[in-house]
């Protein structure tokens, strides 16, 4: 062996006698350690290993902070897991810092959303008002036109003709005439005829019934009837379609319709029933003045119309539409006054949760 070989030997003897330095090798991880880790925050099982190793090979000690935290045991990781899928059914218990926190509005805030939902609640709709302000006011007017209406009637003239005290015609009419005569003219008002309706009828000697002046003012009259009749029917249609609206939206919002109605129609007949009661003359012009033009609607004793309608006959007229409107008033006022037992079942329909009838 030559002197260059023998610290080459030396060299790997030593070597070979030194003591050997152990590594220690991270032990398998299961399947749960490695659930519980991911849950926990805990670095997987190849970085511990190698964490383990640099601290091995690092001649510095690790500080404490830097190292791994320790791995728990199957049966703290089976609770882990048991609680979690508890809270997932659950909800999170209360000492969780995640859970959400309640906080209760002022008192002020309170009352004020409890008043503003009441308020609400009994608030009725515009059109419900709408309906109840139109029957209210179109009731008079309509309860006016009927009663015109019961007067156009022949039933009305045969109940005039024959009533005790009614004036008999000085000029020849018997009551038969008049009930015939007086019946065309009725009849005439209320058909689709034209002026000669009247103007062709003759009496018992040929001659004319009625007069120029006569048939032109009965046309004029025929058609303030119809226009009012019309106008009648339309706000008589109205008032059954708000009837009709107020009966499913609104409990007792018919019934207080009518109330009001009433009132108005009371206050409204009494005023002209005192105007009229005070100076009828007056009353009578006053009332043709509106409707037709001077000149046209004056006759003499002797003319037709003044021998079938004398003035006793409108006196009368007025009378019965006065009184008529004065009754059916009268008892709409007494069947919708506002009773105890009609507000409390109107309170009870109006609490939230119970639908309007």
């Amino acid at each position: 062996m030559s002197e260059n070989s023998k610290p080459q030997d030396s060299a790997k003897d030593a070597a070979q006698d030194a003591p050997t330095r152990d590594i220690p090798v991270a032990a398998p991880i299961t399947q749960a350690q490695k659930a519980a880790r991911r849950l926990s925050g805990a670095p997987s099982s190849d970085y511990a290993a190698k964490i383990k190793l640099e601290d091995h090979l690092d001649p510095e000690p690790m500080r404490p902070a830097a190292r791994m935290p320790a791995v728990p045991s199957d049966d703290e990781i089976a609770a882990a897991l048991s609680k979690s899928v508890e809270d997932a059914k659950t909800g999170p218990s209360e000492d969780t810092h995640t859970s959400m926190i309640t906080m209760r509005p002022p008192a002020e805030e309170v009352a004020r959303r409890q008043a503003a939902m009441e308020k609400a609640a009994n608030t009725k709709p515009v059109l419900t008002r709408v309906f109840q302000v139109l029957i209210a006011v179109f009731y008079p007017i309509v309860l006016l036109v009927l009663a015109i209406r019961l007067v156009t009637s022949s039933f009305f003239l045969w109940v005039e003709y024959h009533r005790p005290g009614f004036p008999s015609d000085s000029f020849g009419f018997t009551t038969d005439d008049r009930m015939t005569y007086g019946s065309y003219t009725v009849d005439y008002l209320l058909n689709l005829a034209q002026s000669r309706y009247l103007g062709d009828l003759v009496d018992k000697f040929g001659d004319p019934l009625f007069l120029t002046g006569e048939v032109s003012h009965m046309a004029d009259v025929k058609t303030v009837i119809v226009m009012a009749f019309m106008a009648g029917l339309a706000l008589a249609v109205v008032m059954i379609i708000g009837m009709m609206y107020l009966a499913r939206r609104s409990f007792g919002g018919i019934r207080r319709a009518l109330f009001a109605g009433s009132i108005a129609t009371l206050a409204l007949i009494i005023a002209i029933g005192v105007f009229a009661a005070t100076g009828w003359e007056r009353f009578f012009t006053d009332f043709h003045e509106i409707f037709f033009t001077d000149g046209t609607w004056t006759f003499y004793t002797d003319d037709t119309l003044i021998r079938l309608f004398p003035s006793q006959f409108w006196t009368d007229s007025g009378i019965f539409i006065g009184a008529f409107v004065l009754v059916v008033a009268s008892l709409t006022l007494a069947f919708t006054w506002p009773t105890k037992d009609r507000r409390k079942a109107t309170l009870a329909a109006q609490r939230p949760g119970r639908r309007a009838a």
